[in-house]
């Protein structure tokens, strides 16, 4: 698959994991928590700064940064899907946050003027792009001098069973290919090494990288199994296209795999593990 291929590709499955990644949203907020505060304290937003998000998903980074800058400034907050950012709205409204703008737009071409923004959040979206580098390079680009770019991709797969276990069972059962090295996907940036090469190859400073543990609890392995068909990209995608017979036997592989991160009670407390970062542009 070509990169014009994967994009339109990608833009597909996130027009529909959107309505998932809507119910899951407070979920994911509160799980993710630790993450994305971490990523909105590092890149500091001040009272009239420009503050752009991309990949924003149904929305939850940018609106803390809007709590942040309070009224006071400008915030973007960016997906390529359209449905999307239809989602991010609604949240908005919900959460009573206003002042935002809210665009489709697509992060390896941003539809913004050189040197226009002070700040820019990037959550688990660069690792999942046709080019992190183009994109990387545009993010470099819409910054001021001086200005900074708060990010978090997914570190190891040994260190997140809750996406690398799924993946890898689809993958023994001929349901998904293994992905090529460097490739777009959820572990494609898990490597520091990579990051630094993506980061530094763009024009922007040495990165400070993080990383944020993070729990993801489940009341039941019903629920795991739920939230991974909604709201798991590809991976839900390939769930999707099962049959009934191999969707239950690709469902009971996954939960003996996860069986020892199950709780007396039934519930499953399943780590994760992101790693975050902050560079500058000179």
């Amino acid at each position: 698959m070509d990169s014009a291929e994967y994009r339109q590709a990608s833009h597909d499955i996130w027009n529909q994991m959107a309505a998932g990644w809507e119910g899951w949203n407070d979920w994911l907020a509160e799980a993710s928590r630790p993450a994305t505060e971490q990523m909105v304290e590092a890149l500091a937003p001040q009272p009239g700064e420009t503050i752009l998000e991309l990949a924003a998903g149904a929305g939850v980074a940018g609106f803390l940064a809007a709590s942040v800058l309070g009224g006071q400034g400008r915030l973007i907050m960016t997906d390529f899907s359209e449905e999307m950012v239809e989602a991010e709205r609604r949240r908005g409204a919900a959460l009573g946050v206003s002042g935002v703008e809210h665009r489709v737009m697509d992060a390896e071409q941003i539809d913004l003027e050189d040197e226009s923004v002070d700040g820019v959040l990037c959550r688990w979206g660069y690792m999942l792009m046709a080019d992190p580098a183009k994109a990387l390079s545009e993010t470099r680009r819409v910054l001021r001098p001086g200005g900074r770019v708060s990010f978090s991709v997914w570190g190891a797969p040994e260190d997140n069973k809750w996406a690398s276990v799924p993946g890898r069972i689809l993958v023994q059962r001929g349901h998904m290919q293994a992905p090529d090295s460097g490739a777009p996907g959820i572990f494609a940036m898990a490597d520091p090494r990579r990051i630094v090469e993506l980061v530094t190859g763009a024009g922007l400073g040495h990165p400070d990288l993080v990383e944020v543990p993070i729990l993801w609890h489940f009341e039941s392995f019903d629920q795991f199994w739920q939230h991974t068909r909604d709201i798991a990209g590809a991976l839900a995608m390939a769930l999707e296209s099962l049959d009934e017979r191999e969707s239950a036997e690709v469902r009971d592989d996954v939960k003996s795999a996860l069986e020892p991160l199950a709780g007396e009670r039934g519930g499953y407390e399943i780590p994760g593990v992101c790693i975050n970062g902050l560079a500058s542009r000179a």
